[in-house]
């Protein structure tokens, strides 16, 4: 899927934008806080119904409105065009593909498969489990729109348990919901422990071989999943932690407690791993990211880069070009401050490059476009 035009209304600094793109490689250049990282987030609110960097929807609004409007404009690799509009008014959210308003937004998840890699993504490694489940979560709920029905229902649940443990006294307490509850959690729990392993197993060579080829096999690197399910049935697991959680008030096992155990050279990364050697990581993990999306959809996903060449030494960076120059990826959109480093870099590739020039009022020019022949 290619995006030929984004259209922005009072989203975030834009208060209006429209932009048409090149298919293959566009760069957002200027200082910081000027718009690049805002666009780079429009593009992937089209994808994925919401902001990469903001769960509250009123900092997505221009200030001083009360609404914000993103339209863009695609082709897929059959020439068909398709039309994406996303308003958010006062708190109400709709999405359109093609004028159908849908349903649910859970919908929309997949149509356009997209893959970013930016300075945030260091909460995978720094952060929680959470954060490390939710970068599983989102590659799964593009591959197989079930995965993600089956994560809502189980977290739907996952709350109202919670809600019964936390309002009932010991004695009071009504065991046959409670029951139906742990029945329930343990139906979408074994469906969701089980995609995460086969998508474990679906990326763990790909991400080795482009950390290899980045690091230029200086460091050996792994994932290993940890989850109780390893060893249980759920539903064995909540009877047996049924007392435990009505002292606690709150469900203290289930998939919702899993993790991704990231390791370099045996030893953990957060607590190991330089920053250089962390992005590598990150940076190898999006790409195997990229690599199985490509394969389920048969087409390339968009890719964002939002400053990715920041903190690496300059091998890696040059690996990372020989990654890009393979022509397995679509089209590219990059964020960057420096002009000197990004067209240093641009020169290198095999692709033709849109320049977009952003000042301090958001505002951009496009300064000239490099041919390859």
């Amino acid at each position: 899927m290619i995006l030929q035009l984004i259209s922005l209304v009072n989203f975030k600094n834009h208060e209006l934008l429209k932009v048409n793109f090149s298919k293959t490689i566009n760069c957002f250049l200027g200082n910081n806080g000027v718009g690049k990282t805002n666009l780079l987030d429009a593009i992937y609110y089209l994808s994925f119904c919401k902001s990469y960097f903001n769960s509250t929807e009123n900092h997505n609004i221009h200030y001083g409105s009360n609404y914000f409007m993103i339209k863009g404009d695609y082709v897929n690799q059959e020439k068909v065009h398709n039309q994406v509009d996303c308003s958010v008014t006062e708190g109400r959210k709709q999405f359109k593909f093609n004028g159908k308003k849908y349903s649910k937004l859970s919908h929309h998840i997949g149509k356009i498969p997209l893959v970013i890699i930016t300075p945030f993504d260091a909460n995978i490694i720094l952060g929680g489990s959470e954060e490390r489940r939710r970068f599983f979560d989102k590659l799964l709920s593009q591959l197989d729109n079930n995965y993600l029905l089956n994560l809502i229902s189980y977290n739907r649940i996952l709350r109202q348990r919670n809600t019964l443990l936390k309002d009932a006294s010991l004695k009071s307490i009504n065991e046959d919901l409670l029951l139906s509850y742990d029945n329930a959690l343990h139906e979408f729990g074994s469906k969701i422990y089980t995609k995460r392993k086969e998508c474990l197993s679906l990326l763990i060579n790909s991400f080795q071989n482009y950390y290899d080829i980045i690091s230029e096999k200086n460091e050996k690197v792994d994932i290993h999943y940890k989850s109780e399910l390893q060893n249980q049935h759920l539903n064995d697991i909540l009877i047996q932690n049924r007392t435990k959680d009505k002292i606690l008030m709150y469900t203290s096992s289930g998939v919702h407690r899993d993790d991704f155990i990231f390791t370099i050279n045996s030893h953990n990364l957060k607590k190991n791993g330089s920053q250089g050697q962390q992005k590598t990581f990150l940076i190898s993990l999006k790409f195997a990211y990229f690599d199985a999306l490509n394969k389920h959809h048969q087409s390339c996903p968009i890719l964002l880069l939002d400053d990715i060449f920041d903190k690496l030494d300059h091998d890696r960076v040059s690996q990372i070009i020989k990654i890009l120059n393979t022509n397995q990826f679509g089209q590219i959109f990059i964020t960057d401050t420096n002009f000197e480093r990004i067209s240093s870099i641009m020169n290198q590739l095999n692709s033709n490059c849109k320049y977009f020039m952003f000042n301090k009022n958001g505002l951009y020019e496009e300064t000239f476009k490099s041919e390859k022949n």
